[in-house]
């Protein structure tokens, strides 16, 4: 129940919490106003630190709930009201895995009996109506352990469905189902970074800052909240999350708030490595002010490594590589810039121009070591570097978007093709366009050479191949069917399209059948690297075997869709390639009689 403790501490402490509308808080609250009377329960879902218990709090006091009753550590309330006109009980559960298996206050006999409650109120109307909040898993798990009558039986199928985002096994129109982990990362991140950033505490700390400690014209921490204001920093964050999010990787409410806070006030020498007011006057007076960058907070730098591993949010940013990932003209601008007529006003523009974290004297003086002798004392390595990586990271939010191509600003990050997949692929499509033709081609050139192993160069068609052995071989020489990218006339094409606000590979078969691969951050890059000329194993090799495990689904659709064939002979296509990469097959016929 970590909102109720924020709220303690914001009550002690005499400070507002920072608080935001959840995007689903508006659906949510209208359940109970347009039709309460036909609901038997309202389940909100999703990841530790999604907003469930924050919520139901929200719904506790626009009902009318006593504040007093939330604010304490029991997580099971009622409270009677009116439904449609109809006196009702509405049953709160703020948190499933903390509910006892008896109430102290008799208000229900056991854990399992209040839950087979529930389950009746889905199906059956009654004086009960429950709002309750669970972990997607304990969710699911609870009622499969639950088993016993119809109605949980129901119950537990009803709520699998809802969290595969698939039909309900049987239509049920009294349940109100939210999944907090659908909402975007980057929605949030938005919605907390606005809220941050606009709190009314900020203003004090600019009027009672010291000239040489706290929010002075020096001070780490004000540094850090001017530059998460700055719309190139806020466009390159936002942009990271909304990669995770296309990449399948969710980020709650709680991790976004601390990886906000981490970033702020950041520091590896800092009590608990995070800088309070107090801790200011005495960095300044050290000259430590490269570890409290912004820049390297938002990856947890400042924090332990056991720490950093142990959040997911920094685990899933570190899978960007920012810092270690750079190119030859990136690390010359970094390491000669300042000497060099030709670099200059590169690093005039990104480095020197920031003193804080960007051209500063010890920055200077180690870049002069290094340059003099780039091994380190007694064999170590060079301090220089320690800021090498820091400035390429910094040098991710400082690249404005006019040098983004020019500075190859994605082979900072693993990702190369990130910048492509949000303007070429998530852009146009959420904006209701169409993928370009030429992004087509190279997914479809990537999976052609995965599909057969060869050096393919053909991308207006789709090869299914397989080989004697089987259809996930290394090499597929064995052609089974060509797949038309744009056909005049017939059904069968391949598109990405829009699918629940994900992009998808389309393959329409000359049936009209479909099969799809969802296409994520990691699949697009894999394709891509892989259409380019990359070996398909030194990326990914869990890609590599999805790619596979698609190439035997669509297999599977044409060999159902030919048929057992004639039988009075077998003829096989063997795949080659000429000279420019060009498919050609060769048709092997072996007679039966």
């Amino acid at each position: 129940m970590f909102d109720e403790h924020i709220r303690r501490s914001a009550g002690r402490l005499g400070v507002l919490p920072i608080v935001f509308d959840h995007p689903m808080e508006q659906a949510l609250l209208g359940t109970l106003s347009d039709d309460p009377a036909s609901l038997g329960a309202v389940v909100l879902t999703g990841t530790a630190g999604d907003g469930k218990s924050y919520l139901c709090g929200r719904i506790w006091e626009v009902l009318g709930g006593d504040a007093a009753a939330w604010a304490s550590n029991n997580v099971y309330f009622r409270m009677n009201v009116s439904a449609g006109g109809q006196p009702r009980t509405l049953h709160v559960i703020r948190d499933l895995t903390a509910l006892p298996d008896h109430d102290p206050e008799g208000r229900y006999t056991t854990k399992s009996a209040l839950l087979q409650r529930l389950s009746d109120a889905l199906f059956e109307p009654g004086p009960d109506l429950f709002l309750l909040a669970a972990n997607d898993g304990q969710l699911v798990e609870k009622w499969r352990r639950l088993g016993g009558t119809p109605s949980t039986a129901r119950a537990h199928a009803l709520f699998e469905a809802r969290l595969m985002e698939e039909g309900d096994p049987n239509e049920v129109r009294r349940l109100r189902f939210f999944n907090l982990s659908s909402v975007p990362s980057s929605e949030v991140l938005t919605l907390a970074l606005d809220s941050l950033l606009a709190h009314e505490g900020w203003r004090a700390c600019y009027d009672e800052a010291e000239p040489d400690g706290f929010f002075g014209p020096r001070c780490p921490i004000r540094r850090n909240y001017e530059l998460l204001g700055e719309p190139l920093v806020r466009a390159r964050l936002h942009a990271l999350f909304r990669l995770c999010d296309f990449n399948e990787l969710h980020t709650p409410v709680r991790r976004v708030l601390m990886l906000l806070a981490n970033a702020v006030l950041g520091h590896p020498a800092a009590r608990d490595r995070l800088m309070a007011p107090r801790d200011v006057r005495g960095l300044l007076r050290s000259g430590d002010l490269r570890g409290a960058s912004l820049f390297s907070n938002l990856f947890g730098a400042n924090l332990t490594a056991t720490k950093r591993e142990s959040l997911e949010i920094f685990e899933y940013l570190a899978r960007f590589g920012i810092g270690q990932e750079t190119t030859n003209r990136i690390d010359n601008i970094l390491i000669f810039g300042a000497e060099d007529e030709t670099l200059r006003p590169y690093y005039d523009t990104l480095v020197a121009s920031d003193p804080f974290y960007g051209g500063t004297e010890r920055f200077r003086a180690e870049q002069r070591s290094y340059v003099e002798a780039p091994e380190g004392a007694g064999g170590q390595q060079h301090p220089f570097l320690e800021a090498l990586t820091e400035q390429r990271r910094a040098l991710f939010f400082r690249i404005p978007d006019s040098q983004a191509n020019e500075l190859n600003l994605w082979r900072l990050t693993v990702f190369t093709g990130a910048g492509e997949y949000l303007d070429d692929v998530t852009a146009p499509l959420l904006s209701g366009g169409r993928v370009a033709k030429h992004v087509v081609a190279g997914l479809v050139r990537g999976l052609n050479r995965i599909f057969t192993g060869l050096l393919v160069s053909s991308e207006r068609e789709l090869l299914l191949a397989t080989s004697l052995s089987f259809s996930g071989a290394p090499v597929s020489q064995l052609l089974e069917d060509r797949i038309a990218v744009s056909a005049r006339g017939r059904q069968e094409r391949i598109e990405v399209s829009l699918r629940r606000g994900f992009p998808h590979l389309d393959v329409h078969l000359p049936t009209g059948a479909l099969r799809s691969l969802r296409l994520n951050l990691t699949r697009y890059e894999f394709l891509m690297r892989v259409s380019e000329g990359a070996l398909p194993g030194n990326f990914s090799r869990e890609c590599y075997e999805d790619i596979l495990a698609f190439k035997s689904t669509l297999l599977a659709a044409v060999q159902r869709e030919q048929g057992d064939g004639d039988d009075d002979g077998l003829a096989f296509r063997l795949l080659s390639l000429d000279g420019a990469g060009n498919p050609v097959d060769d048709v092997i016929e072996a007679s039966n009689g």
